[in-house]
């Protein structure tokens, strides 16, 4: 299993940088970042300076969207960076709610969202493109590489990730959800025709190592808010009780009266009062390091190939070194 670090944008930027070398001395191989560009700085001039200061680390947002970036300038923005420094960026992307909706817009529609992810993969790795009716290739990419990984919850974005993407990203550590999503996922993948083991499963979830549970519940408890926008957007499409979608997902709203973006992904967020202590133990990691690694053995088991820490509270520090101390060389 590998293990990731996700980080906001938050300046200063030197603080990203030199929170990612940490989690790169301590083994783990992806670096994240959010990507909304009202809310936090820009991801991409980060990214350079993150793989200008790291050896191997693989850098990426979690998420991107087709819209505040058009594909073709989101591919050519990777590939400038895998030319610089060797290959080692990742593409995550999804229809875009906090990005999309800070600014006043709605999120992408799947339909815009699938057709952005194999043009963004077939121009930065040099291939030709439709881009609007016009075929596209960028002249100067040579030996390209860009794996495109997509966020999803709903029935219908799990089949589109298991139909295009090489990778799929799951924004909360539930196993019973887990479990559920990934075999969505996989299924869609084998009907397309393809290996469904070719599809990298990526969970992400705060993760806090320490004893005080209170403490760390109050820290990630912003989670299940951010994670509750788009269980809103399931239940106002599928309705409050869909045989399409689990009542484990999606109970746990009834209490929610809205979301205020400038507190998006904040530790002491008051839109996230709603959330329950159970759900904030089902989706993240919290406690000592022996309840980390139980769960992290459950998610292995059920197919994850990548576990992304969010690291947005105030443990960050010696949650990175207790992950490299005792639990990435477990998984390795």
């Amino acid at each position: 299993m590998d293990f990731g670090l996700v980080l906001q944008a938050d300046p200063p930027a030197s603080a990203v940088v030199s929170l990612m070398r940490r989690a790169e001395r301590n083994g783990f191989r992806y670096g994240w970042t959010f990507d909304s560009a009202v809310l936090w700085q820009e991801p991409f001039v980060i990214y350079s300076r993150i793989l200008d200061h790291t050896e191997r680390l693989i850098v990426g947002p979690m998420v991107t969207n087709p819209s505040t970036r058009t594909p073709e300038v989101t591919a050519s923005t990777f590939a400038t960076l895998n030319e610089m420094y060797g290959n080692r960026t990742v593409c995550g992307i999804g229809r875009g709610d906090s990005a999309m909706r800070v600014a006043g817009r709605p999120p992408n529609t799947l339909a815009r969202l699938g057709e952005a992810i194999g043009v963004i993969r077939d121009l930065a790795e040099g291939r030709p493109a439709d881009v609007g009716g016009h075929r596209v290739q960028i002249p100067w990419i040579q030996n390209g590489k860009l794996p495109v990984w997509m966020g999803a919850y709903g029935p219908k974005a799990l089949a589109m990730a298991g139909e295009l993407a090489d990778g799929f990203i799951l924004q909360l550590a539930d196993p019973f959800l887990t479990e559920w999503m990934v075999k969505a996922v996989r299924q869609a993948a084998a009907d397309a025709g393809r290996d469904p083991a070719e599809v990298t499963i990526c969970v992400a979830a705060p993760a806090y190592v320490g004893d005080d549970l209170d403490h760390a519940r109050a820290q990630c408890r912003w989670f299940g808010g951010m994670v509750g926008n788009h269980v809103a957007d399931l239940v106002a499409r599928y309705g409050e009780h869909s045989d399409l979608v689990p009542a484990e997902l999606t109970e746990y709203i009834k209490a929610r009266e809205g979301y205020d973006y400038a507190q998006h992904g904040r530790a002491g967020s008051p839109h996230a009062d709603f959330v329950p202590d159970a759900v904030i133990d089902r989706f993240c990691l919290l406690g000592p390091v022996a309840a980390h690694r139980e769960r992290l053995e459950q998610l292995r088991a059920l197919g994850v190939d990548q576990f992304a820490v969010y690291a947005m509270h105030d443990a960050k520090e010696s949650t990175i070194d207790a992950y490299g101390a005792e639990l990435i060389p477990a998984f390795a």
